[in-house]
C-alpha cells in the first residue's frame, strides 16, 4: 500500500511501528510515566462532580434518618393505641360479666321469694296431712331446689355452726348453756349463696350463755346458813 506525502507528514514512527500523533492531538495531551493523562480543566470538573454526589448522598441520608425517626413515632403511637384498646376490651368483657351476674343474681332472688312462699305452703299443707298432696307439693319444691343448684344455688349451713356475719345475720339469740356463745341454734329464713358469693344472708337466732351473778348468790348463801 502505498502512502502520500501528507499522511506521511502527519506520523513519525520508533521501535514499535508506525504512530498516529496530529499536532492538535498532542497540544491537548501530555505523557508522564504510567501514560497519558487527562487535561487539568477535565480533572477538575470531574472533581465538582463527585462533590456535588456526596452532597446528595447525604441529603439522601438525612431525609432517610427522619422518615426513619417519624416511622418509629408513628409505631411507638400504635403500640400505645394497641395497648389502650386492649384494656378498654377488657374492661368491657368485665363489666359485661359483672352485668351478666348482676342480672342473674336479681333474678334467682326473685326465685327465692317464690319458694319462701311455696315453703310456707307446704308447711300448711302438712297440717292438713293430705299425703297425695303432701307428695306432690314436695316433688315440687326438690325440682325447684335442682334448678336453683343447676344455676350455682347453694344453701348457707346454719345449725349448730359458728355465727358467721359474713353470711348469718341474726335477729335473736337464746341461752343455751349446752352450747358455745355465738352458735346457730336456729334458721329463721334460709340463705343461699351464688358462686361462691352470698345471694342472701341466712337470718339465725344465736346461742348466749347465761351470765350468774355469784356474789348476790354467796350473799344469800351466807344468809340462808345464818337463818
Amino acid at each position: 500500500m502505498l502512502l502520500e506525502e501528507d499522511d506521511i507528514e502527519t506520523m513519525h514512527t520508533d521501535e514499535n511501528g508506525p504512530q498516529v500523533a496530529a499536532e492538535e492531538d498532542i497540544e491537548t495531551m501530555h505523557t508522564d510515566e504510567n501514560g497519558p493523562q487527562v487535561a487539568a480543566e477535565k480533572v477538575s470538573a470531574s472533581s465538582d462532580d463527585i462533590f456535588q454526589v456526596k452532597e446528595e448522598l447525604f441529603q439522601v441520608r438525612e431525609e432517610l434518618r427522619k422518615a426513619k425517626e417519624n416511622s418509629d413515632n408513628h409505631l411507638n403511637k400504635l403500640k400505645y393505641m394497641m395497648a389502650d384498646f386492649d384494656n378498654y376490651r377488657k374492661q368491657m368483657e368485665r363489666q359485661v360479666v359483672t352485668k351478666t351476674i348482676e342480672n342473674k343474681a336479681e333474678l334467682l332472688l326473685k326465685f327465692l321469694g317464690i319458694r319462701d312462699d311455696y315453703v310456707r305452703a307446704l308447711e300448711i299443707a302438712k297440717q292438713s296431712k293430705v299425703e297425695v298432696v303432701l307428695e306432690g307439693l314436695e316433688g315440687i319444691l326438690k325440682n325447684f331446689d335442682r334448678l336453683l343448684k343447676s344455676e350455682g344455688v347453694m344453701e348457707i349451713e346454719t345449725i349448730e355452726t359458728p355465727f358467721d356475719p359474713n353470711v348469718h345475720d341474726a335477729i335473736s339469740f337464746a341461752y343455751r348453756d349446752d352450747l358455745p356463745e355465738n352458735t346457730v341454734t336456729k334458721e329463721v329464713r334460709k340463705g343461699f349463696m351464688l358462686d361462691n358469693k352470698v345471694l342472701r344472708p341466712s337470718l339465725v337466732e344465736i346461742s348466749k350463755k347465761i351470765v350468774k351473778n355469784t356474789v348476790n348468790d354467796t350473799e344469800k348463801s351466807e344468809k340462808g346458813t345464818e337463818n
